[in-house]
């Protein structure tokens, strides 16, 4: 497989969140730099200890479309709450981001067994707001891998293989994530990497994801961040307001 240029990362925290250090101006400098054309910001939703209110979620719209360059969607990482996939963000929110995460954090809900955690993630999938499902690969949500690949195939969501999570962020992963993405070269679902930065300086650190994709031949096509028009059409299909009126045409 050629090396893979990736265009876009979906997936950075902003001061907002309580444990991350840099802000939005930052990461669109920093992603810049990088010859990133997109970036996500997805600051945690408000159960997460420190993390912000909804109304500074919803005030987003203040942030321009464009800073240094870079595309700015606003965006949510939110999280998942009970083993019905319940968000922490309402819908009246939801509705008006660009892009939502969601995701299973162990200070927002405590593991269950893995038929608990998947009912939690299929249940999240069925919400038509959600686009990704952010680091499954943690171990200690364990899940049927499977059955959420098939999930995500059903309601077209995105799989987010996450490169923080071969750090020390969610030790062990790194198995959990070469299944996923396996499952997924077979089932032919989209993946989408996200480099879950803290910090500006992470932003576009995909590093350990693309050699995985390496090692196990990931077909680029599934790969949904070598193309910003390939995703905004992935959004635009979701009925994402900001870009309805512009649909881009399907590469060739």
């Amino acid at each position: 497989m050629v090396k893979l240029k990736l265009l876009m990362d979906t997936h950075c925290h902003t001061v907002a969140s309580g444990h991350a250090y840099s802000t939005v101006m930052e990461i669109a400098r920093e992603a810049n730099n990088k010859g990133l054309r997109l970036v996500g910001i997805t600051d945690h939703g408000p159960n997460m200890p420190g993390g912000p209110h909804l109304f500074h979620i919803g005030n987003q719209r203040v942030i321009p479309e464009k800073i240094y360059g870079v595309e700015i969607l606003k965006g949510v990482e939110a999280n998942i709450i009970d083993f019905d996939g319940n968000l922490d963000v309402p819908e009246e929110y939801l509705i008006k981001l660009d892009l939502v995460l969601a995701g299973l954090h162990e200070p927002c809900i405590e593991p269950g067994n893995v038929n608990q955690n998947t009912n939690a993630i299929i249940k999240a999938m069925e919400n038509k707001y959600v686009d990704i499902i952010v680091h499954p690969g943690n171990p200690v949500f364990p899940l049927d891998y499977e059955k959420m690949v098939l999930k995500a195939r059903e309601t077209g969501k995105l799989i987010e293989i996450n490169n923080s999570s071969f750090g020390p962020s969610r030790s062990g992963s790194r198995d959990n994530c070469i299944k996923i993405a396996k499952l997924c070269k077979e089932y032919g679902v989209k993946v989408i990497v996200g480099s879950d930065s803290h910090i500006a300086f992470d932003v576009g650190r995909f590093e350990k994801v693309i050699e995985l994709f390496e090692i196990i031949d990931m077909p680029e096509e599934l790969i949904i961040n070598t193309s910003v028009e390939k995703f905004k059409n992935f959004l635009k299909a979701k009925g994402k307001k900001r870009f309805m009126e512009s649909y881009i045409k399907p590469e060739m």
